[in-house]
């Protein structure tokens, strides 16, 4: 009976064991376990957006002349986004389109270019967007059809996409000359639980050939030292599952954090103590 009681306690001390470490708190899954108060952290690789072919941009100029400016704007053009419901008489409602209107673009072309009103082709391709102002309002000056242009250039379809464990995954826009790798994050509705914050993966194309870098977020200087740190349009952002999110995905999730392995391993026990017992007592 020594024996038996023996096993019995080894049984449930293995089970208990399993369970303090099924249930241990992870270490990696807040940001920036490095940091410091009032840490100054500079970006290694401090990159602005420069427009590369196939981009679309909006160029508008203004000058205290509105009938020669406009001949060098495009035209806008109308979008239809939805009905809205009005109040057209005391008989009833009806219903109404609401519209907007937008500024048409240019697209980069294959040689860098853009076909610009009475100036003719523009090379753009590899610019920043301030460069892009100030080479358009040069050239208008040079032409003397105008004198005192104010060149706007405003990116249109520039963008990234975040796939993997986030809240949000999609596509989605770069607004402005510097856009992080913690922008995208924080667009996308951050790392869900079961995201693999050691190891986020950037896939960028300059054009010829595609580049990959990691990222771990834990680590605030690795990140900020990283080519990846500014996001350039069409990159690619990946979050792979974490180890914990990886189990629960097998074809029948028995594993040690999964309710079927303890109720598996509950009965195992029972039947081998039940056993045991039987033995003991013939």
């Amino acid at each position: 009976m020594i024996m038996t009681k023996d096993i019995v306690r080894a049984a449930f001390f293995g089970m208990a064991v399993a369970f303090v470490l099924s249930c241990s708190t992870p270490t990696n899954i807040a940001y920036f376990q490095d940091a410091t108060d009032a840490a100054v952290l500079t970006p290694a690789h401090p990159q602005t957006i420069r427009l590369k072919p196939m981009d679309q941009v909006s160029i508008i100029v203004n000058s205290r002349d509105p009938q020669v400016t406009a001949m060098f704007n495009l035209p806008y053009y109308t979008n239809r986004i939805g009905t809205q419901q009005t109040l057209t008489s005391s008989a009833g409602t009806g219903s109404t389109l609401s519209t907007a209107s937008s500024i048409s673009g240019y697209t980069v072309d294959s040689d860098g270019n853009v076909d610009f009103p009475v100036i003719g082709q523009i090379h753009l391709s590899g610019l920043t967007r301030e460069e892009a102002e100030r080479h358009i309002k040069e050239l208008l000056i040079e032409s003397k059809q105008i004198k005192d242009p104010v060149v706007t250039v405003e990116f249109m379809n520039l963008g990234f996409s975040v796939l993997g464990e986030v809240a949000r995954p999609g596509r989605y826009k770069i607004d402005r000359d510097r856009f992080t790798l913690l922008d995208a994050i924080g667009l996308a509705g951050d790392l869900t639980i079961n995201g693999e914050r050691e190891s986020v993966t950037l896939v960028r194309h300059d054009g010829k050939k595609d580049h990959v870098y990691k990222v771990n977020l834990l680590d605030l200087e690795q990140v900020y030292q990283s080519p990846a740190f500014y996001l350039q349009q069409g990159d690619v952002i990946y979050v792979k599952p974490n180890d914990k999110r990886i189990r629960e995905s097998t074809i029948n999730g028995n594993n040690v954090r999964s309710t079927s392995f303890w109720i598996s391993l509950s009965s195992l026990v029972t039947s081998v103590t039940s056993l045991i017992i039987n033995v003991a007592r013939k």
